[in-house]
């Protein structure tokens, strides 16, 4: 309780209980500071080896992929005109690809109506795409316009993928239906037939004939573009196809034909291994590998600043984990695989450099995946796979409850306690506090009425006869 201390005896009470204070707190709270940056340190050293280890564990993941080796790519050289893609099972091949003419769908039009033109009694229409469809009937009743007719096709054809609108001329004030189909390929053309509900009756529906395969002419009835097959050679031969996506040309690679070749230039589609996602996991495995090399090293070199500063040491110096992890992982880089074609990672252009991390060399990794692609896949791939031995190396520190985890437990933990061991210290601290002011106040309040009593005294005593006086 500091305050106003020290009257009675002219002691500073409040420097001495602090000074006496600080030397009982001042060592452990240094000891506590210096183990929670230790611990704080090798916690967050900890969490970054974890980080990196992470990383590297999903490029290997990525990397030991069946399905990355057996992917099979069909790339064209005009995407303008063809787009392709294959199969796991495409056989490669280069093939000299012209396209003369896109699949099209049928598009029709009635003959040109009034504006006001209205079905005059009930009646039907027959839509078919293509004479041996059996076609859909669409019941009109007395008084329908175009816009009601035009609603009652969409409705009754929109699972037969065929559409219905109305097209107005403003210089005559005419309109039109005009049909469209979904379905291309020859044969699938629109045509339209219409009866009366009822013999003698006449409905007004014989302008909304068409005929699907007669060409629409001016005014009249026909089509706007018939329906055609797509018409493409493959190496000279000619080939057609109902739809411009075709899958059946060239075994297990399925093309779209998208727009027409210039002529006597015909486009390239090659068919062969996806090099290129190799080629790309490859280097993410890489990189992942040098993030790990670079982050343990910073983590474990010590680094001197200048003279008569001290060094900077890593979170993990002198730790024995990351040495044992490192030692495993290099381990199963070097060691070579029972297969030939490729046997080490120098087989495909991968070297380690002198500060430890790996550097490519890519016409020689490019060249491995040409001649020996698939030895490029069991090298990595596989139970007995670079990937799977690296990562058996790794995955015990840095799985659930692994090795790393736990020593972070133990640290948080540490920490905790600190953090405890602060809170008691504190607590000790103001009650030796308490206790010192205490004792000292007591002292002080007795001093102060010695010095009372002795002024007392000292009066009474010169008051006495024969006292004599002295002066001052």
């Amino acid at each position: 309780m500091a305050g106003i201390t020290g009257i009675g005896s002219g002691i500073d009470i409040n420097s001495i209980v602090g000074a006496m204070v600080s030397a009982e707190k001042a060592p452990k709270e240094a000891q506590l500071a210096r183990l929670e940056k230790a611990s704080t340190t090798k916690f967050s050293a900890l969490g970054q080896l974890k980080g990196a280890l992470s990383e590297f564990q999903t490029a290997m993941k990525d990397l030991n992929s069946l399905a990355l080796f057996e992917k099979r790519t069909a790339t064209s050289s005009n995407t303008s005109a063809l787009t392709a893609s294959a199969s796991k099972t495409a056989l490669a091949g280069s093939y000299q690809v012209t396209v003369e003419r896109l699949a099209s769908s049928s598009k029709v039009a009635t003959a040109a109506l009034a504006g006001d033109f209205a079905a005059t009694a009930d009646g039907k229409m027959t839509v078919k795409l293509g004479a041996a469809d059996a076609g859909v009937e669409v019941d009109i009743a007395s008084g329908d316009t175009l816009v009601d007719i035009r609603d009652k096709l969409n409705t009754a054809l929109k699972d037969k993928g065929i559409t219905a609108n109305i097209v107005n001329n403003p210089a005559d004030g005419k309109s039109r239906l005009v049909l469209n189909a979904k379905e291309t390929g020859a044969g699938k053309d629109i045509s339209i037939e219409t009866a009366d509900a009822v013999v003698g009756v006449d409905a007004g529906l014989a302008d909304l004939t068409v005929d699907g395969s007669i060409q629409s002419v001016g005014a009249g009835a026909g089509y706007l573009q018939q329906a055609a097959d797509a018409e493409f050679t493959v190496d000279g031969l000619s080939l057609k196809s109902p739809s411009n996506t075709v899958d059946a040309a060239i075994p297990d690679v399925t093309f779209t034909l998208v727009g027409k070749t210039e002529v006597d230039k015909p486009l390239t589609l090659a068919v062969g291994q996806d090099k290129s996602g190799v080629t790309a996991n490859i280097k993410k495995f890489v990189d992942a590998y040098n993030k790990l090399i670079k982050t343990s090293n910073e983590l474990t070199n010590v680094t001197l600043v200048g003279e008569g500063k001290p060094p900077v040491t890593g979170g993990l110096v002198g730790d024995a984990t990351v040495r044992t992890l490192l030692s495993g992982v290099r381990n199963e880089l070097v060691s070579p695989a029972s297969q030939e074609g490729v046997r080490v990672l120098a087989d495909l252009g991968i070297a380690t450099q002198k500060d430890g991390t790996l550097k490519i060399d890519d016409a020689k990794l490019s060249k491995a995946l040409t001649d020996n692609f698939d030895a490029v896949g069991s090298f990595f791939t596989g139970d007995n796979g670079l990937m799977s031995r690296v990562d058996k190396r790794i995955d015990g520190y840095i799985q659930t409850g692994g090795v790393l985890e736990q020593r972070m437990k133990g640290l948080q933990s540490t920490i905790s306690d600190i953090d405890k061991q602060k809170e008691t210290l504190t607590r000790r601290v103001a009650q030796m506090q308490t206790r010192l002011f205490a004792q000292f106040n007591a002292m002080d309040a007795l001093v102060g009425r010695l010095n009372d009593t002795s002024a007392r005294l000292t009066q009474a005593l010169g008051s006495l006869p024969g006292v004599v006086k002295q002066d001052s």
